[in-house]
């Protein structure tokens, strides 16, 4: 095993994590972790804490990251660049500044209304729920660099591509008037300090903690009981290659769900465990952090229903080429 393996499973997929709960579940409370309850608490334990662990430091170094990249800093970057490479540089700022889709909107108003193009606007908001460092290398730590990356770079080109349409549309007349008459600040905010940034991080860290926890839970739970209850020929007949329809189901149940991708990683590498294909576990991972419901009634609140519709239209067209391609390719990942 090379040091880079090693590595890998040691930090990230904490191997030795596992180790200790299957020592705990299996001498400690009597249970063989072979077993369905034995699996399942073994797999809700690991799962549970490891993700929280990872999820507190890669918060912490993110939103240090994130602290040199304050909105009104955000807006005038974006605002240099024209065309495709403004909407390239929406995404991109998406990736490290990770806004979760609800908090986004407030930055689409702001936004907006100092001028930027919305087609950027929107690469930005597609972007930054659905990529971001801490969620790359939470998808190494469950899968491989592999799918972690190809996952990062479909993300990006779904951002690019879908703020760029928009824009080729030109659809500004069904944003709602008030955005455009929203006044923006031009002050700098002050300053940071390191202190303040290492503040600014632990806030961020106890916050996010706070939002996502229950989604989290949840999201292993419902993982530990794919991994140990739900019999593969289900899952398979649902969801499986035999399935033409399965990234199609996929996306439609994830539109409606509200979860953060931390707690949408357990049930993804659930599935993949079952024999789901790599492409509609990414398609539901997608459906959910891009297009949730709340989400989308905010964004109803700025933009009228025809730019509302084509907006989701475009992610979820792109969801499901995704989710086809990869199915498709999957080999060549797992």
């Amino acid at each position: 095993m090379s040091v880079f393996e090693w590595l890998n499973n040691q930090l990230l997929k904490m191997q030795w994590l596992s180790d200790v709960f299957a020592w705990l579940v299996r001498d400690v409370f009597g249970l063989n972790i072979e077993e369905r309850v034995g699996g399942s608490i073994h797999v809700f334990l690991y799962d549970t804490v490891k993700i929280f662990i990872l999820l507190s430091v890669l918060i912490f170094v993110i939103s240090y990251i994130q602290s040199h990249f304050p909105p009104e800093r955000t807006r005038r970057i974006l605002g240099r660049f024209r065309g495709i490479g403004a909407n390239t540089l929406g995404a991109l700022l998406g990736t490290v500044t990770p806004f979760c889709s609800c908090s986004s909107i407030p930055l689409f108003i702001g936004f907006t209304s100092a001028g930027l193009p919305i087609g950027v606007t929107f690469s930005f908001l597609i972007s930054s729920p659905l990529v971001d460092l801490a969620s790359v290398l939470l998808l190494a730590s469950i899968f491989n660099w592999k799918i972690a990356i190809a996952y990062v770079i479909v993300g990006i080109i779904l951002a690019v591509a879908g703020g760029t349409l928009i824009s080729k549309m030109k659809l500004e007349k069904y944003v709602e008037p008030f955005v455009f008459q929203t006044k923006t600040a031009e002050t700098d905010a002050p300053a940071m300090t390191r202190k303040d940034r290492v503040i600014f991080a632990k806030d961020q860290v106890a916050a996010i903690i706070k939002k996502v926890w229950l989604y989290i839970l949840i999201g292993v739970g419902i993982g530990a009981a794919i991994h140990n209850w739900v019999p593969q020929d289900i899952i398979l007949g649902i969801l499986g290659s035999g399935n033409p329809f399965s990234v199609v189901i996929a996306t439609v149940v994830g539109v409606p769900m509200y979860a953060d991708i931390f707690g949408t990683l357990p049930i993804a590498e659930a599935l993949v465990a079952k024999g789901v294909g790599i492409g509609t576990v990414l398609s539901f991972m997608m459906a959910v952090t891009a297009l949730s419901l709340p989400s989308m009634i905010l964004l109803k609140k700025v933009v009228k229903t025809r730019l509302l519709l084509i907006f989701a239209g475009i992610v979820i067209a792109g969801i499901l080429v995704i989710g086809y391609v990869f199915n498709a390719l999957g080999y060549l990942f797992i």
